[in-house]
């Protein structure tokens, strides 16, 4: 164990900033490691249930025959075993092997119905997202707190950021060069762990960085009220057809359904001539999921059912639903109630340019590209729990004997280009701003209390 002081003031410019850095490093990994680990943890395990046992019985196994039953007669199996059931949803299966599912609303509780599609016999029941992939999707999500968990998660995501850029500066080669920087250097104790910390750090950040936007961009805060809203797929491309109050996500249950893009996009409405001649006839769950399959809805997709007057059967396939492993073949389309016109056929290439990032950013996010990115993904969240480990072994072995406090890096007394360092953290403030709340707490707190307590502050030193 180290006995150095660490209260010691460096000698130079470009040291008074690294060990700047550091000290912004070390403070905010304090916020950042508990939460960092718990969704590195929770993510891996989410990976690997999806993988193996799928969710909401997606997974749940037939015998295939010659002839499938019709779609009306399998959801009247599935609306006569919920009793007063109101029939929300039809998920198709993947393949000539599994259940279809349908979705039952009953009072307030979802209910899951998987049937035989060619018995049309009722195999199980069971509340909809019940499943250990949706416990630990609560964890993740927001620590199963409601918007206490998801602002905290948001906030600490916020600064990982900062986390991550004040880590790259720190870790940038300079005299060992990139050798040094990427491959480690495997000498004992401290230094050691420090070049396993620093190499695995610099090697997993750009993939880092992309996770945590990609995760921020479902966030409240920086998601729902900032990026999201500026990005939502134009209503006027439904082409003046009639629009209802509801807006996408008003198909969301419990969790984040709807592609990202058209979450905040009003719902085109029924009962109008507007729209694009595609059902002749009946407009029923049979007729519409012929419709599905002439215009190239294969193997799995969704089929909502109208909700009221204004609702309207809505066609979907996105990645992130696990409908395909192909983000760029997203899909919804609309097809009015009464008259069967389509009212509005969303594709990947109606996206906006975020539209089309988040789309690729939540599949590669969610690990839903097939098992290589099931794979990759283990690996990021592997690294990420044993930057998180490492740096606590660190601050372990760097911490003097019986200090009594946290023994931070030392702030230089003169901070060159200080001017600089306080735009950056303006700058991060105004785009995240959960990141910028929670330094001005810090800066508050310093001020206000530990300038006024010096045990206090002499311990968090």
């Amino acid at each position: 164990m180290t006995t150095t002081d660490t209260n010691a003031q460096p000698a130079g410019g470009v040291n008074k900033l690294y060990f700047a850095a550091w000290r912004w490093h070390f403070y905010a990994g304090l916020v950042v490691i508990p939460f960092l680990t718990i969704l590195a943890v929770t993510g891996m395990l989410m990976l690997w249930i999806a993988w193996i046992d799928g969710r909401d019985g997606e997974r749940t196994a037939v015998t295939p025959q010659d002839i499938v039953a019709p779609i009306s007669t399998q959801a009247d199996a599935a609306m006569a075993a919920i009793p007063d059931g109101v029939l929300k949803q039809y998920v198709a299966p993947r393949t000539d092997d599994v259940a279809a599912l349908f979705r039952v609303d009953q009072g307030g509780d979802a209910i899951m119905v998987a049937v035989d599609p060619y018995t049309a016999q009722v195999i199980e029941t069971f509340p909809r997202r019940s499943g250990w992939y949706d416990f630990v999707d609560g964890i993740h999500s927001d620590l199963m707190l409601g918007v206490a968990g998801d602002r905290m998660l948001e906030t600490a995501a916020s600064l990982c950021l900062v986390l991550v850029a004040t880590g790259l500066y720190m870790w940038w080669p300079r005299e060992g060069g990139w050798k040094r920087a990427l491959l480690p250097t495997f000498g004992r104790g401290r230094s050691l762990w420090k070049s396993l910390h620093g190499v695995v750090g610099i090697w997993v950040s750009v993939i880092l960085v992309l996770f945590l936007i990609s995760g921020l961009s479902w966030a409240g805060i920086w998601g729902g009220k900032m990026v999201q809203a500026w990005s939502q797929f134009p209503a006027e491309k439904w082409d003046n057809v009639p629009l209802s109050d509801e807006t996408h996500a008003s198909m969301n249950h419990n969790r984040h359904e709807v592609p990202w893009a058209l979450e905040q996009t009003p719902m085109p409405a029924s009962g109008s001539d507007a729209g694009q001649v595609a059902i002749t006839g009946a407009v029923t769950i049979d007729t519409v999921d012929a419709f599905a399959r002439e215009i190239g809805f294969d193997a799995r997709y969704q089929l909502n059912v109208p909700s009221g007057d204004a609702g309207v059967w809505t066609l979907s396939r996105d990645s992130m639903s696990t409908d395909s492993t192909n983000p760029t073949s997203d899909r919804t389309v609309h097809v009015d109630q009464f008259t069967g016109k389509v009212l509005a056929d969303v594709r990947y290439a109606d996206y906006s340019l975020a539209g089309k990032a988040m789309a690729v950013g939540i599949a590669l996010h969610m690990g839903t590209m097939g098992l290589w990115s099931v794979l990759a993904n283990t690996v990021v969240c592997l690294a990420v729990v044993f930057l998180c480990v490492s740096a606590l072994v660190l601050w372990w072995k760097r911490r003097p004997t019986k200090a009594g406090r946290l023994a931070a890096p030392p702030m230089p007394k003169e901070l060159p280009l200080w001017q600089g360092a306080a735009l950056v953290g303006l700058g991060v403030s105004m785009a995240f701003p959960m990141a910028g709340l929670a330094l001005l707490t810090v800066l508050a707190i310093d001020t206000l209390i530990l300038s006024r307590i010096p045990k206090l502050r002499a311990v968090l030193n």
